[in-house]
């Protein structure tokens, strides 16, 4: 049983405030199937219904996988317990981390899509973005697998916008933007730019003439707060390359 997990960019972001010790957002979040990890479940033997699980690449024991088995758990162990207790999870990576594509969060987002059908939890989808937000806040937007949708507030407004989504392509330089790290930085330096409207005409527009008409200075908000804490973060060429998130990942409309 396998099940692909879509990394996606943001055409743009704007920073509108702060709730709760979180920043608030106003974004439009497009899903790129042209990149993706895979969630492998491979039968296995009977180990004591322990969650085992290997990976393409090292990953930390405590991850967005671990985090979204331990939520599901807290509402079904029973179910949960006994389907691992016959499965192993192989996560293959081809979304590179620290790169502002959303690897770590559509990997729990499929993971409990997956696991809710395969293990019979049978829970609806509004329960699982709201278990998704506990993990990151772009959790939901992957729960729902909308091709473009508009997202605000800590992530939890998302609201699907109707589009051919835009052929991209992608440059991810040799170095990882540290999330955290990044939004530190926009709070301790930046953050007395934030705007409660900010980028909120651009909600209505296409993606391709928001690439067409921004900047990309202008389009995403943690731009230099991403370039100040990886100053190794240059675009390819000068052309119209958007950064995607909090980087590292720079795209630009597919020629």
């Amino acid at each position: 049983m396998t099940f692909s997990a879509p990394a996606k960019v943001n055409i743009f972001l704007k920073i509108t405030g702060t709730r709760e010790g979180y920043h608030t957002l106003r974004s439009r979040f497009v899903r790129l199937h042209t990149l993706t990890d895979t969630l492998s479940f491979i039968p296995s033997r009977p180990t004591g219904r322990r969650f085992r699980w290997r990976a393409s690449v090292t990953l930390p024991q405590n991850n967005t996988l671990t985090r979204a088995y331990a939520l599901l758990c807290a509402l079904e162990r029973e179910k949960m317990e006994r389907f691992f207790d016959a499965h192993t999870l192989f996560i293959d990576k081809k979304i590179p981390a620290g790169a502002g594509l959303g690897g770590g969060s559509s990997d729990a987002a499929t993971f409990l899509k997956a696991c809710n059908k395969i293990a019979g939890l049978n829970l609806p989808l509004k329960k699982l973005a709201k278990l998704g937000e506990q993990i990151g806040a772009d959790v939901p937007f992957f729960i729902y697998d909308y091709p473009s949708a508009n997202v605000e507030g800590i992530g939890e407004r998302i609201q699907p916008f109707e589009e051919e989504p835009p052929a991209l392509t992608l440059h991810t330089p040799d170095t990882a933007c540290d999330t955290a790290k990044v939004y530190g930085y926009y709070r301790a330096h930046l953050l007395d730019q934030a705007r409660s409207e900010a980028g909120k005409a651009w909600l209505k527009r296409p993606s391709m003439d928001l690439l067409q008409e921004l900047a990309p200075d202008e389009a995403n908000d943690l731009y230099p707060a991403a370039r100040a804490v990886c100053p190794r973060l240059t675009p390819p060429t000068n052309s119209r390359w958007f950064l995607s998130g909090s980087g590292s990942t720079f795209f630009k409309v597919a020629l």
